[in-house]
Order: C-alpha cells, then structure tokens, then sequence
C-alpha cells in the first residue's frame, strides 16, 4: 500500500489499464438484450410482392364447427315462431383441433385435411363432403386459440397478442402490443412463420412509406414480430463501468488521504 501511494504515476496507469480491461470485458457483455441477431450477409427469405392477405388455417388452431342442413334453413326461420328450435339449433356448436399434421376429425366424415385452406375454403370443402349425409348442407366455421408473439424492441416488454379477427394484419398486432418501442429500429422488422418444421425468416423496412403493402402483411398463428432495438452502446458502457469508477475513486481518495496523514 506504501509502496503504491508514493508512486502516483505508476497507480494512475494501473487505474488506465484497470479502466480499460474494464470496457474490454463490458463489450461482451453490452446489448444482451438484442436477441436473434443476423450476420452480415444473411440471406433472409424471399418477400414476395404477393403475400397472402387472406388467413390461412394452421395446425393447433381451434375449429368452432356449427352446420345446418337445407342451406341453413333452420338458422333463419322467420316462419316459426317457436323460439325454442332456434335457440336450441344456434346452440350446436363444437370444437375441433386441428392437429400437428394439417387434419381435423370431424363427425361422420372423419379425418379431413384443412391446414393451409381459408375459413371460406374449408367451409365449401366440409359442405361437399357432408353433401354425401345431407341435403344442402350449411356449414360455418370459425377459428379461436390464434395469438402472435410481439417484440416491440424496448427489450424485455414482449407481448401475446390474440387474433381476434382472421384477417388481423402485421400493423395491428404491433398497434395493439403498444407500437413500435421508441428504442425499436424500423428498419429491421423480422417476422418468423412456421411452415411445416421450420421456420421462414422475413425482415422488413418499415421506415420506408414505399413498404407499406409489408405492413399489411395477414398475421398466421404462431407467429412471431420481432422489432430488433438500437444497440445502446454509451448507456451501456456507463451502467457497467459506474461501479468501477467509483470503487477507484474511492481507493484513490483513501489512499491520498492515508498519504496526506503520514
């Protein structure tokens, strides 16, 4: 201790070197936050100018299968006046998944596969195979459990937002998990979607107005927005070099006051 406060040079470029071993080991340790990062280079998948603005089922999706028979006759019988069928007929109503491989089991038809279909299409399918039982028949269905991941890009303020609607698209799903975080970078957008057992990776720039049509991109099931932040390099070094600071200051200040009492 002696021999370090009679050198004050020597303790003052121990200090430097000590200082900077710090920012050194801080630099690995900035930014942990900012997760899936892309190397530079990344070939990300193809946007294609024709994304499909239409949802899509999706396997683990929820079914709420109802169905009438003469094109739905009974669902909007004016003539009877009997409530009691028509509460009773609006109340048959059932939930189906759609399992891991694309298909529902669905009663008297069985296994049918409706994975990729539009609600509209999977309605005709389900019409021309239930057409075999019954006359004209009427189908209506609808899709429940959907959410998608958002990261608006504050780091750590993540969101699980449910679609509500089949046609909820990218723009609202940010509006709803609060917009865009201000330390979010417009510029890199990424959105992962599962197809099949893998996942496609998408960015866009959302900065530019030009991109737009990218905005309206129709959320799926399962999907996952992820605004990359803005590294905070400054704040950062800050926060992590503070302490040390302080700890040599401290030191420094005990140090001259120890001399200044010899």
């Amino acid at each position: 201790m002696v021999t370090f406060a009679r050198n004050p040079k020597g303790m003052g470029k121990v200090s430097i070197a000590l200082v900077l071993a710090v920012l050194v080991f801080t630099g690995c340790t900035l930014n942990r936050d900012i997760m899936f990062k892309t190397p530079r280079g990344y070939q990300f998948d193809t946007v294609s100018d024709t994304l499909d603005q239409e949802f899509k089922i999706q396997p683990n999706d929820m079914l709420t299968f109802r169905m009438f028979s003469n094109d739905g006759f009974k669902m909007i019988d004016l003539i009877n006046e009997n409530q009691t069928s028509l509460v009773s007929s609006n109340r048959i109503q059932f939930n189906y998944p759609v399992l891991p491989d694309g298909t529902a089991k669905l009663p008297v038809i069985g296994t049918v596969h409706v994975a990729g279909l539009t609600v509209r299409e999977a309605e005709l399918l389900l019409e021309e195979r239930y057409s075999q039982y019954y006359q004209k028949p009427f189908v209506l269905l609808a899709v429940g459990n959907r959410r998608v991941v958002v990261f608006p890009g504050g780091g750590g303020d993540a969101k699980v937002v449910s679609l509500e609607n089949n046609n909820t698209t990218m723009l609202e799903v940010l509006a709803k998990a609060g917009g865009m975080a201000s330390r979010g970078n417009a510029h890199k957008v990424k959105l992962f979607r599962r197809e099949g057992s893998t996942r496609k990776v998408m960015q866009f720039d959302l900065s530019d107005i030009a991109n737009l049509k990218y905005a309206d991109v129709v959320m799926q099931a399962d999907d996952v927005v992820y605004v990359q932040p803005n590294p905070e390099i400054a704040r950062g070094v800050l926060q992590q070099i503070a302490p040390i600071i302080t700890l040599l200051t401290t030191t420094i200040l005990v140090v001259g006051i120890v001399q200044s009492l010899k």
